[in-house]
C-alpha cells in the first residue's frame, strides 16, 4: 500500500503552474506534458516536455523542470507534478495529473530522495515520496 499525504494549498498552486505552462505552450505532436517543481527555496520552475519522432530521445517535463531549477541554482526539491494536456481528438476539456514514468522516478530520486510527487491515487490527488514509487532502487 502506498503511503500518501493530503495535498496542501501550495500543492494545488504547483499543479496550476504545470497547467499554465502546458496550456501556453501546447503544440500537438511536440508538447503535451507540463511539469512544475517547487525547490526547497520556495521558487517554482515549470517546463514542458520535448516530444521527438524517435520516442527514446524525447525529454520528459519533469526532467525539463528540474533542469530549469538546477540551471537557476536551486538544486534541492520539495514537490514535483506533471499534467497532460488533452489532444484535439480527445473528448477531454482540461489537463489532468499524470504519474511520472519509470525514468523520471529514477531521475527525481537521484536528485532528491526526499522529493514528494503529486499523483492521482484511487481517483484522488495525493502526494507521496518518490521512493514509494520506486521500491528497491538499485
Amino acid at each position: 500500500m502506498l503511503n500518501v499525504k493530503a495535498l496542501e494549498e501550495e500543492d494545488y498552486e504547483l499543479i496550476k503552474e504545470a497547467e499554465k505552462v502546458i496550456e501556453k505552450n501546447y503544440i500537438y505532436g511536440r508538447h503535451h506534458i507540463g511539469s512544475a517543481v517547487r525547490a526547497k527555496s520556495g521558487k517554482v520552475y515549470a517546463a514542458v516536455h520535448l516530444e521527438a519522432n524517435v520516442g527514446r530521445i524525447a525529454v520528459c517535463g519533469e526532467a525539463m523542470a528540474m533542469g530549469k531549477s538546477i540551471s537557476e541554482g536551486d538544486h534541492e526539491f520539495n514537490t514535483i507534478v506533471a499534467v497532460a494536456h488533452p489532444h484535439p481528438h480527445e473528448d477531454i476539456e482540461k489537463c489532468w495529473v499524470v504519474a511520472p514514468c519509470g525514468m523520471c522516478r529514477e531521475l527525481i530520486s537521484d536528485y532528491g530522495s526526499n522529493t514528494d510527487v503529486i499523483i492521482s491515487y484511487n481517483d484522488t490527488l495525493v502526494k507521496c515520496n518518490v521512493m514509494d514509487l520506486l521500491p528497491e532502487k538499485y
